[in-house]
């Protein structure tokens, strides 16, 4: 809201409030609810004119509308948001997958950010930054102190511009300065595609923004002609969606001309509308799975319901996330957006599978038991609203233990690694390389180094039992028994170590990877033993088991 500020910062609250309520135009009376608006909207105008005249300091306009908008959106859904002025082109490249910038990952590591992921063929890849750099300034400005956000806007800019950075880099006494032209970077919605069975092709996409379906296109047409390919998985783990054509043409690539995807309701017509494939299909015929997880949402649970309600592929995986709104951009004025939610979705059975209701007095309550009813894809098995897209097999997603989350999130994993890279020109093809005894007893003595220990969270509730039972005076009387409990769940680090190193390898394997092959190399490593992967080649392999799913013989509470 810059440029919002400045414009009226000099013209004092009067303008702001009566500008607000002139927005709202020529209110009809006429409807209580009219009259309701027009009402508070007045009040409104009045307590800003007295903030104005009467309040002690001066307020800054821009929080003060800021805070005002933000508390009207408080009462909506999560989804429907305002989109400053400032904050427009992220906006826009979340739509598009594209911006000017050096093309890489950054995180806050202490008071810098550092490289966490540069993008293959990118400035930042192609100039010679790598995962582990610290960007200590940018044309000059130090960037201690600064968040990421901040540094995210100082690294974008326009195509063919230069930035010039200074980098930190493990096994480097001095600093280093990088010219970097920058460039258009578009993020990829296909993730990673390839073969990783006999026929059998695997295409992961996580987004969908604009062209995803032509992306989705092209690898299976590559895979088809180059690869013999004859059956697919497509991967939408962890995809939060994105744009409800791209959805819809995506599904396209595999359903008949003229057939229903999804369709959409609204309080106001002109978002009712049914959505059909447009187009002739690519492959109607070839044998699908669909992986889905927790976190496949909104876009990704319209082609997961479509796929399933159509019998046109097998759903495995874990319950999906459960957005089943749409949102619409409307323009506001100086430059400025709402994002709304106009309309809920509903796939072709007629179910909406929004997990949460919104409308009842802020309160986000998920869709109660009662009100969950029963729809029949194509084939007449029974599918469910209310909740997600429920997979016709579930897979059990395994965990990982409390001492690979705090290797992980504390960047024990990350930082071994980048040390590797620094120490190791090059490892074999992703297919050859793995972690051996050697490099995991020296990812021991690195973290041991540090002295690297941790709590559970099991500890951290006991710790925090105990400090209860001491204030409230109960720790005295049973002092033996809550020694006793905190003596038990007490971890053994390096019996943890031992017993989770086949996970910790497999984490370690994959941010190796990453240091020499990027995305595509991490992509290809972390599907390696993947249970869902394996359960999907299973299905596809077995073409009664395959069929017998889709006729209902085997229901979706199966787990096989």
């Amino acid at each position: 809201m810059q440029n919002f500020s400045r414009k009226i910062r000099n013209k004092g609250f009067l303008i702001i409030a009566g500008f607000i309520f002139l927005s709202y135009g020529f209110i009809n009376t006429s409807s209580n609810r009219d009259f309701q608006i027009a009402r508070n909207m007045d009040i409104f105008f009045s307590m800003i004119r007295e903030i104005n005249l009467f309040y002690v300091d001066d307020p800054d306009p821009e929080k003060l509308i800021e805070n005002a908008i933000n508390g009207v959106l408080e009462g909506l859904d999560p989804y429907t948001t305002f989109i400053p002025e400032s904050e427009k082109e992220s906006y826009e490249t979340m739509t598009t997958g594209r911006y000017g910038g050096i093309g890489a990952l950054i995180r806050q590591r202490g008071d810098y950010v550092m490289i966490s992921e540069p993008y293959e063929g990118f400035p930042a890849q192609t100039h010679g930054l790598k995962a582990g750099d610290v960007i200590t300034a940018i044309n000059g400005t130090s960037l201690n102190g600064k968040p990421v956000g901040e540094v995210s806007d100082m690294l974008r800019g326009q195509s063919g511009s230069t930035i010039t950075l200074t980098i930190k880099r493990t096994g480097h006494d001095e600093l280093l300065t990088k010219d970097i032209i920058r460039k258009e970077v578009k993020i990829s919605n296909v993730a990673w595609y390839g073969k990783v069975a006999d026929d059998i092709g695997y295409i992961q996409f996580n987004g969908f923004t604009e062209n995803a379906h032509q992306e989705v296109r092209h690898a299976l047409n590559d895979m088809k002609n180059n690869y013999n390919v004859s059956k697919l998985i497509l991967d939408v783990r962890g995809n939060p969606g994105g744009l409800l054509m791209e959805a819809v043409n995506v599904t396209n690539l595999f359903v008949e001309k003229g057939q229903e995807i999804v369709s959409t309701k609204g309080k106001v017509t002109q978002w009712d509308h049914t959505y059909r494939a447009r187009n002739k299909p690519f492959d109607k015929e070839i044998p699908v799975v669909i992986l889905v997880g927790r976190s496949s949402a909104s876009a990704a649970e319209i082609v997961a319901g479509a796929f399933q309600d159509l019998d046109r592929g097998v759903v495995i995986g874990q319950r999906t996330f459960g957005k089943g709104l749409i949102q619409t951009t409307r323009q506001l004025s100086y430059n400025s957006q709402l994002k709304i939610t106009t309309a809920k979705y509903y796939t072709p059975s007629g179910r909406c599978i929004q997990s949460v209701d919104f409308s009842e007095d802020n309160n986000y309550n998920k869709i109660p038991d009662s009100q969950i009813n029963e729809f029949k894809t194509r084939n007449g098995r029974i599918v469910y609203d209310g909740g997600g897209i429920i997979p016709d097999i579930h897979v059990y997603e395994e965990t990982p233990a409390p001492v690979v989350i705090n290797l992980y999130a504390r960047n024990f994993i990350f930082d071994f690694a980048t040390k590797y890279a620094s120490e190791n020109p090059s490892i074999p093809a992703v297919s050859e390389f793995m972690i051996n005894d050697d490099d995991y007893n020296n990812f021991l003595a690195f973290i041991e180094e540090a002295d690297f220990d941790y709590q559970t969270q099991t500890e951290i509730q006991v710790a925090q039992l105990l400090n209860a039972a001491k204030n409230e005076g109960y720790y005295d009387a049973s002092e033996s028994i809550f020694d006793e409990l905190a003596k038990k769940i007490t971890h053994d680090k390096q019996r943890d170590l031992e017993t989770h190193r086949d996970q910790i390898k497999s984490f370690l394997r994959e941010e190796i990877v990453s240091r020499y092959y990027y995305r595509n190399g991490r992509i290809e490593a972390s599907i390696e033993g993947d249970p869902n992967l394996e359960k999907a080649i299973e299905i596809l392999n077995n073409q009664p088991l395959y069929e017998a799913i889709l006729k209902g013989a085997i229901t979706h509470a199966g787990s096989l």
